[in-house]
């Protein structure tokens, strides 16, 4: 099996890159990319357990990109040497992501929880601080019982606590992927936000401005979803990849590692066949 989506510490993930790695050994599979949130942080150290733990490991990142509607992940997949304008994009991304969180907090004290910005980043050190530490947070205040109900309350769209995220440019982010020796890769597509009708379009735009792979294949998808996407996307002229999106049990008890929609074992053919040809170049 391989996954070429999962989330380590250095993001929002439980596990720290290591563990990561173990975790990915266990399940039995034989290549993994790590794609935190607009961080690499967690690279050096995930490359040097799988070198022990004989697994091929595939350099990546999960940037955020600015989108009217949904959200669009851009997936960065065989980064060999992160040049400077990838190293300013993620720093972007970082500062607006930091702007956003004070935001959240100050929403939070104005509804009478007691809580900084600097006590939240203290309790999840080493992190890049999301809306899933906020909802551990307040599930250990006892405001809510689990986090999905802090979600579902508190922090989704719509709800009291929410702000919106800053993207990085597409192009740009593109243009710094490839420069890093990566390829491009739009992530669980679906969560564009767009009817069937609209997102060819997109997608066909997408592609030509330098966007190779789709992730068709994602356990936030249905099985038929996932068929459908993949067949709009050959004829588009993407190749195909599958990932598990995982973060770890404590955060998604449905995702695991090597499984995609469906909880279908991700074969090597996404990696050697679909994905491997595009970092030879």
């Amino acid at each position: 099996m391989i996954d070429l989506h999962t989330h380590s510490t250095a993001s929002d993930g439980q596990y720290s890159p290591t563990e990561l790695v173990e975790k990915a050994k266990n399940a039995l599979v034989s290549v993994l990319a790590l794609t935190d949130h607009d961080t690499v942080q967690g690279l050096e150290e995930a490359e040097a357990a799988a070198k022990n733990a004989g697994i091929t490991f595939v350099r990546g990142v999960e940037l955020n990109i600015a989108w009217t509607t949904g959200e669009f992940h851009l997936l960065g997949l065989g980064l060999k040497d992160i040049k400077s304008d990838l190293r300013a994009i993620i720093k972007e991304l970082s500062e607006a992501r930091r702007n956003r969180n004070r935001k959240i907090v100050a929403k939070m004290q104005e509804a009478g929880i007691a809580v900084t910005l600097e006590e939240l980043e203290s309790l999840y050190p080493a992190k890049s601080l999301g809306r899933p530490h906020f909802a551990d947070f307040l599930v250990k205040q006892k405001v809510v019982r689990h986090k999905q109900d802090a979600f579902d309350k508190y922090l989704a769209k719509g709800r009291p606590f929410y702000e919106a995220k800053e993207g990085a440019d597409l192009d740009i982010a593109v243009n710094a992927i490839v420069d890093s020796g990566g390829v491009p890769v739009i992530a669980h597509p679906l969560s564009l936000y767009l009817s069937w009708s609209k997102i060819e379009p997109v997608l066909r735009d997408v592609h030509e401005r330098g966007v190779r792979g789709l992730e068709a294949w994602h356990p936030g998808a249905r099985e038929q979803d996932c068929k459908r996407l993949e067949a709009m996307a050959r004829e588009i002229g993407f190749f195909i990849t599958a990932g598990s999106d995982f973060h770890g049990e404590k955060v998604r008890a449905d995702r695991k590692l090597g499984h995609t929609a469906g909880n279908r074992k991700i074969d090597d053919a996404f990696y050697a066949d679909e994905l491997l040809p595009h970092l030879s170049h």
